[in-house]
């Protein structure tokens, strides 16, 4: 009997490759984190830094049942779209996965990306949405409004302030990011100096021994305010006073200095106390007009200059009209709904997040809003709350985190089903998740990708639908 031969593609896990083993391989895509995809013997790899269609030698450094990584030796052919990256450490750590491919490809992919999720995950009629082309900047740098960077000393006793290596708790001190805000930059380095002049102890994570962490810094891009955040691993903070009399000499730019406490070696950035050291209480930041007063955890968009453009675009596709009733949910300091609040009847917003909450009645009563009122709690709790008090909403905006809807609230807006709806998402595949029960009652118009994150794979969408 003849042996049967199959068609079937090779079984990736039987591929034998070695760890540090050189292989060549032509690159054919990027992957949704911005790294090079190729195939190796039919098994697909990784490969950060490699650009689609080049020809690049590659060390491999991890190995999977279904695929490789790798990292760039050399490069024999290179891309058209390729170019000189500005930060020399952009291959070290992350937030500048697209740095070295030229701005206009960078938004083509983005728009790509969308697809790519909804090709995945099949909501109905998917094939005939409307993804629009990505709108991105006239200058793709220096839009970053918080700088957030790990503190560490070295075994010389210098005080370094950056990212962590990628995939390691390794910090690379960063003196200089072009995709910062100057300011950010400029008060970095400055406390960082301070620091290690007063000899103020860092945080040491073998031994959860040390006081400052972390460093945060948030600059209005729209006023002349900086609020500077020290995260501690103690309430101690030792030499405080100097340090606070020389932050208001030596960087008068600082209008607000908070600390926050998050002790031991918590993967979490922020605890849940913050403390008032300087200055303001909080920031005031300006958005298509508006002030709204933002606190150290608060959240903001880190691009304040798309994020008018942003809002914008959601007031277009919501088509608002006087007696509509709008809820905001994912609040933030309300400044979604305060934006909006001109438009309809009310505003209703929600947030989990205490301060925020203050923070938004705040904004709203500062910008004249006295139709816009914001509560603690989470969005699907308070939405079934208050229709069982007669009060449903007609318009409806959110802006989750990148988990996308919880499901509790995405029952609830299916159960609801407002007739005017913007979904705002940072995260394409749990958008494109969210779209599978959404679509059941909701007709997807358009998808309009924006590049608030430039030489960054993360990409902003603006969904508008109409109900069926």
């Amino acid at each position: 009997m003849k042996k049967r031969i199959s068609n079937r593609p090779t079984n990736s896990s039987t591929v034998q490759v070695k760890l540090n083993q050189r292989v060549t391989i032509t690159i054919k895509r990027l992957g949704i984190n911005g790294e090079g995809v190729g195939y190796y013997r039919r098994k697909l790899i990784f490969i950060p830094g490699a650009l689609p269609h080049e020809l690049v030698q590659a060390q491999i450094t991890e190995i999977n049942p279904t695929y490789l990584r790798a990292s760039i030796i050399q490069i024999d052919k290179k891309s058209a779209f390729r170019v000189s990256p500005r930060d020399a450490y952009a291959g070290k750590v992350g937030g500048f996965e697209l740095e070295a491919l030229a701005y206009p490809q960078q938004l083509e992919f983005k728009r790509d990306l969308v697809k790519q999720a909804l090709r995945r995950y099949h909501p109905r009629g998917f094939e005939k949405y409307e993804v629009r082309p990505t709108i991105g900047m006239t200058n793709p740098y220096e839009y970053r409004n918080k700088a957030q960077f790990q503190v560490r000393t070295t075994a010389t006793g210098h005080v370094i302030a950056g990212l962590y290596k990628a995939g390691t708790h390794e910090v690379v001190d960063l003196p200089t990011c072009s995709v910062q805000d100057p300011m950010t930059m400029h008060v970095m380095r400055k406390v960082v100096a301070l620091i290690e002049d007063l000899q103020i102890p860092t945080f040491e994570p073998k031994n959860h021994s040390g006081i400052i962490k972390t460093i945060v810094v948030r600059a209005a891009q729209f006023t002349n305010d900086v609020q500077l955040v020290l995260i501690t691993n103690t309430p101690k903070l030792v030499k405080k006073q100097p340090l606070l009399e020389r932050i208001t000499a030596e960087i008068p730019e600082v209008t607000s200095v908070m600390q926050n406490i998050n002790p031991g070696d918590s993967p979490l950035i922020w605890g849940d106390e913050t403390r008032h050291l300087a200055g303001n209480n909080t920031i005031t930041e300006k958005i298509n007009g508006l002030s709204f007063d933002i606190s150290a955890r608060a959240f903001l968009q880190l691009n304040s200059h798309m994020t008018t453009r942003l809002y914008q675009l959601a007031s277009e596709a919501l088509e608002l009209h006087q007696e509509d009733r709008l809820v905001d949910a994912y609040a933030g300091v309300g400044t979604i709904g305060i934006y909006l609040a001109d438009q309809v009847k009310e505003v209703r917003g929600m947030e989990t997040i205490a301060e925020a909450v203050a923070d938004a009645n705040q904004n709203a009563e500062k910008n004249q809003r006295q139709n816009a009122h914001y509560y603690v709690g989470k969005a699907e709790e308070l939405l079934f709350d208050w229709s069982a008090e007669g009060w449903t909403p007609t318009a409806l905006v959110v802006d989750p985190p990148r988990a996308g809807l919880e499901n509790r609230l995405l029952q609830t807006i299916l159960k609801l089903k407002p007739a005017k709806f913007v979904y705002i998402s940072c995260n394409q595949s749990t958008l494109a998740q969210n779209l599978v029960e959404l679509s059941k009652i909701y007709r997807v118009d358009y998808l309009q990708p924006v590049d608030m994150m430039p030489q960054n794979p993360h990409v902003e969408i603006v969904v508008k639908f109409t109900r069926k």
